[in-house]
């Protein structure tokens, strides 16, 4: 399995899983179980070629021209993210089947799992840095849908939206200091960043990338300020929470510090803003979890508080600090993980997880009781499990730090109150739940073991607290080793595992931590006992979710205000305001850097083109002097316009624009006429003073004068532009080329479909959208009554069963009456247009045509069937299904793309084939023919559908004017009715 295949699994997993049954949970349990479990074998495998020092990395070509490349990487620290994300995923897999009932979307649950899954294997293996932030992007997209699971529930809702705001905000805050990194190093890939310190550290940009890149670590991470969105994020499910807040998503910030420690560490700024932020958030977290009455809240701003320490570690730039940081990771995910899950069981088998109800659980839930316990005290740090180890070599660089004075005499205390704190809460989680007086009664459900498989993860996991807490250096000392390497630079730092160090500092304060804490509890559950301690002291007052909402309260009510100034239902003002911003802009511009025209030469000077263009002019003042009231007039006049235009670009030798000009235009008088059909009618009646009368001219030559100083503005700049020398033209490079690389003479279908083929798919995307949303919006539009009724020239008709305005299914023929002529040319015109498609599509790549142009003359030939014949009888004899030909477009554009991706070639990369067959000879097949195939679909699915859609509008008003007369025969006989009773 490659590495690319560790990070696609899981997403094709999450494919899969969407589609399964609900009420198949073991399949569904099994199915991400086994994507997991295969990934983690998988990167164990990997391991023996990664112990000592060695990195696999595999490319994928994309955008190679600007440095962006898909590339996967993975060396020890890799590897040990790797193996949390998989390995505790497979175990949360197990304890959600049993967790989870069987009334919650068991698919849902699996499908966003394995998708989170896949992104953290994305920032973890990426070894592009802007590749990076596209699967961080996508841990908070997924994070947010995992967190609103349930919904229903209004603090999950609240919890997604608050953890999508903030950690989406400093990902864009990360893209940004990834784009500066990229810039002072040179280079986007993370080889060359590691590689690049001392030069990140000397340059101006560093302290701007530095901050920009901190905003997004400690928003993932919930560092302070930013540490309020975690416990609001507890309304997850608890295998979620087990999972996102122990070894996955809010690990994510400290391990981007870790990833780019020796890039960025070293330096006053890292150590004041990652080593305060990291001292502060420590002391919060441990001191308000404290106070906490729910089970996942203690765990929540524990976790805020560990993570913390990780920060500090890596602030301080120690590598041996760096080194402990590594190991707390590791311990704290395997601790924090099984104190979720048991929390979670507690929840699952009694019904609450207030603290408050929950007593003597260690004699009706014993094992779970156990386990807990020892979990409990690895996140105090007692001797002889895997929490002791690391937070000792935590007290140990306190200690031996060496930096100003203060900090030196501070930070050990500020080390020992914070693990007299972790003591405390671990206290209250153990001696309040599992000890006193039974709970029977005061909580909802009677308390029992949970089924055996569901408390399997939590015994693995509490395990390995017992094994590597007694056994360190055989357990995880080589795993440390590979870990921690890539993080110092490569070069270890002198460190011990053992359990044992004699008597010195750090034991010393793990000793006043542990009796300290002890006794800080005792005092607190004292205080509880007479009704104290009810809230947070002091800190109770400042809510981070009240800040955070008061501040999304002034941001809408901002957007609001804003938008009740600037904003207007009229599309007139809108086009204004932008227009007079643009000329502000460009008047703004020219004023500090006035341009002048340049030397190059006019070509000679033509009467024809002179005419045509005073035509081309002539037709566009009357279009805009007839828009008011004769709309018809108005777009006939708008045809010339266009029409001089295209005469313009064959003028000067662009056939391929002047045929893609042409048949747009014919498309867009459709559309149009299409759409005058529903504007208002113009009111006979109305009487107008003299000043009303007179307003509209003022307003009219207000626009005239605006709208003449845009044109003239923009001939003007045309003019600079066209008469100066271009020395740098790309013209000849894609003359040069067109032939030998792409495969074809016409240069501008080449450069569509190969040397600019992305822009093109993202162009017809965005087509294929667009379609898809007129087509969603004109289900819903209803025209106003007062466009309802039906023409003159329809109502004028007889229903005698040979015409379609009335029966359009039931029609024999729509070739009767006063549409025979037109309906029986569209008729003969369907095959010969179909065959010039054919043909503008075959030449495309070396005659002007193309998939766009042909697609637009096969939907012209379509839509002429439709106004002549109707909608409603074209769509009974002729099956069109825009939609799947929009579908197929995009896929087989796509699939081509993908093709040259899977060859090791750049995305969309053409290769050509020389194919001999009988008849035909030999044939010149690009496979830029397959993406403009594509491109030919979606281009007549998108316009079909666009104008069908506009099209149904009219059998909506055959139906009203059914409906009125309906109404009206039966109010006719109801008052015939009355009149026989009065009689």
């Amino acid at each position: 399995m490659s590495l690319a295949l560790l990070v696609l699994v899981p997403f094709l997993g999450s494919v899969l899983a969407m589609f399964m049954p609900s009420y198949a949970r073991n399949r569904e349990a099994t199915l991400a179980g086994l994507v997991a479990l295969g990934c983690a074998i998988h990167l164990g495998m990997q391991f023996p070629q990664l112990a000592d020092g060695n990195v696999l990395r595999e490319e994928y070509l994309w955008l190679p021209t600007l440095g962006v490349n898909l590339v996967f990487r993975l060396d020890g620290f890799a590897w040990l993210f790797g193996m949390l994300v998989t390995g505790i995923g497979t175990l949360v897999v197990l304890y959600a089947r049993y967790y989870l009932s069987a009334s919650d979307p068991v698919p849902r649950f699996f499908s966003f799992f394995l998708a989170f899954m896949g992104s953290m294997m994305g920032v973890v293996l990426s070894g592009n840095l802007v590749q990076m932030v596209l699967f961080w992007e996508l841990t908070s997209l997924f994070s947010f849908l995992l967190i609103g699971y349930w919904h229903h529930r209004k603090d999950a809702r609240r919890g997604a939206r608050m953890a999508l705001t903030v950690t989406g905000a400093g990902g864009l805050c990360l893209f940004a200091g990834v784009l500066l990194l990229g810039r002072i190093a040179g280079s986007y890939e993370l080889d060359a960043v590691l590689a690049a310190g001392a030069q990140i550290k000397a340059h101006a940009l560093y302290p701007a990338a530095l901050v920009l890149i901190l905003l997004g670590a400690f928003t993932k991470s919930a560092q302070f300020p930013f540490h309020f969105w975690l416990p609001r994020a507890m309304a997850a499910p608890t295998p979620i929470s087990a999972y996102l807040h122990s070894a996955t998503m809010v690990k994510l910030g400290v391990f981007l510090l870790a990833r780019l420690w020796p890039a960025l560490a070293g330096t006053e700024q890292w150590f004041w803003l990652v080593g305060g932020a990291g001292a502060i958030t420590l002391l919060l977290g441990a001191f308000v979890a404290m106070f906490q009455n729910d089970l996942k809240g203690l765990l929540a701003y524990s976790t805020i508080s560990h993570l913390g320490l990780i920060t500090l570690l890596l602030g301080m730039n120690s590598p041996m600090a760096a080194v402990a940081a590594v190991f707390h990771i590791m311990n704290h995910a395997t601790f924090k993980a099984s104190l979720f899950m048991a929390a979670g069981i507690i929840d699952h088998e009694t019904g609450t997880r207030d603290i408050r109800k929950l007593s003597g659980l260690a004699r009706l839930m014993p094992i779970t009781g156990l386990l807990a316990i020892i979990a409990s005290a690895s996140m105090a740090g007692v001797p002889l499990l895997n929490g002791f180890l690391s937070k000792e070599m935590f007290f140990a660089e306190t200690v031996f730090l060496q930096s100003t004075p203060w900090v030196d005499r501070a930070l050990p205390v500020l080390a020992t109150v914070a693990g007299l704190f972790s003591v405390a809460y671990s206290a209250r989680f153990v001696f309040d739940v599992f000890f006193g007086p039974s709970c029977i009664g005061a909580v909802p459900k009677p308390p029992h073991e949970p089924p055996h498989w569901m408390r399997v993860p939590v015994e693995l996991l509490v395990l390995a607290c017992l094994v590597v807490g007694v056994a360190p250096e055989w357990s995880v000392g080589p795993l440390l080793a590979a870990a921690a390497a890539p993080v110092v630079g490569g070069e270890l730092p002198e460190y011990s595992l053992a359990v044992w160090h004699g008597f010195n500092l750090p034991l010393a304060m793990s000793f006043v931590a542990l009796v300290g804490g002890a006794l800080l509890y005792l005092v607190q559950r004292r205080q509880r006992a007479i009704g104290r301690l009810t809230r947070t002291p002091v800190l109770h007052r400042f809510d981070g979710q009240r800040v955070f909402e008061h501040l999304l309260a002034r941001a809408s009510e901002a957007g609001r205000r804003s938008r009740r100034l600037l904003a207007t239902q009229r599309l007139q003002t809108q086009l204004l305001l932008m227009v007079c911003v643009a000329l502000a802009g460009a008047g703004a511009s020219l004023w500090f850097a006035p341009a002048t025209a340049g030397d190059r030469s006019p070509l000679p000077f033509s009467p024809m083109f002179a005419m045509t263009w005073v035509i081309g002019c002539i037709c566009a003042i009357g279009a805009a002097w007839q828009a008011k009231f004769h709309r018809l007039a108005s777009l006939m006049l708008a045809s010339g316009a266009g029409l001089t235009c295209c005469l313009t670009f064959i003028w000067f030798s662009a056939p391929d624009l002047a045929l893609t000009q042409l048949v747009v235009e014919a498309v867009t008088t459709v559309l149009i006429l299409l759409g005058l059909r529903w504007l208002p009618m113009r009111s006979k009646f109305v009487v107008q003073s003299a000043r009303e009368r007179i307003l509209p001219w003022g307003r009219r030559g207000r626009d005239l004068l605006i709208a003449i100083a845009a044109g003239c503005g923009m001939a003007a700049l045309a003019w600079l532009v066209m008469t100066r020398n271009f020395p740098n033209s790309i013209s000849p490079f894609f003359l040069d080329r067109a032939l030998t690389e792409g495969g074809g003479t016409n240069v501008v279908n080449v450069m569509l479909v190969d040397f600019r083929g992305f822009d093109t798919f993202g162009e017809i995307t965005v087509l294929g959208i667009v379609a898809l949303t007129v087509y969603a919006l004109l289900r819903r539009f209803r025209p106003a009554p007062e466009s309802m009724a039906l023409p003159p020239q329809q109502l004028a008709q007889s229903d005698d069963g040979s015409s379609d305005v009335f029966n359009p299914r039931l029609a024999k023929d729509t070739a009767v009456g006063y549409l025979m002529v037109p309906a029986v040319l569209v008729r003969l015109l369907l095959p010969l247009a179909v065959l010039v498609s054919v043909y503008f599509f075959m030449r495309g790549h070396n005659a002007p045509g193309g998939g766009f142009v042909a697609g637009l003359v096969m939907s012209v030939a379509l839509l002429l069937q439709y106004i002549v014949s109707g909608t409603e009888w074209v769509e009974e004899h002729l099956r069109i299904y825009p939609r799947r030909w929009i579908a197929v477009g995009l896929l087989l554009a796509l699939a081509t793309g993908a093709g040259a991706i899977v060859l090791h070639y750049p995305f969309l990369t053409t290769h050509t084939a020389h194919v001999t067959l009988p008849v035909l000879g030999e044939l010149h097949i690009p496979s830029a023919l397959f993406f403009d195939t594509g491109v030919f679909a979606l281009v007549l699915g998108s316009t079909m559908l666009i104008l069908t859609s506009l099209a149904h509008q009219s059998v909506r008003s055959h139906r009203w004017s059914e409906e009125q007369e309906q109404r009206l025969a039966e109010a006719r006989a109801a008052l015939s009715g009355n009149s026989s009773e009065d009689h």
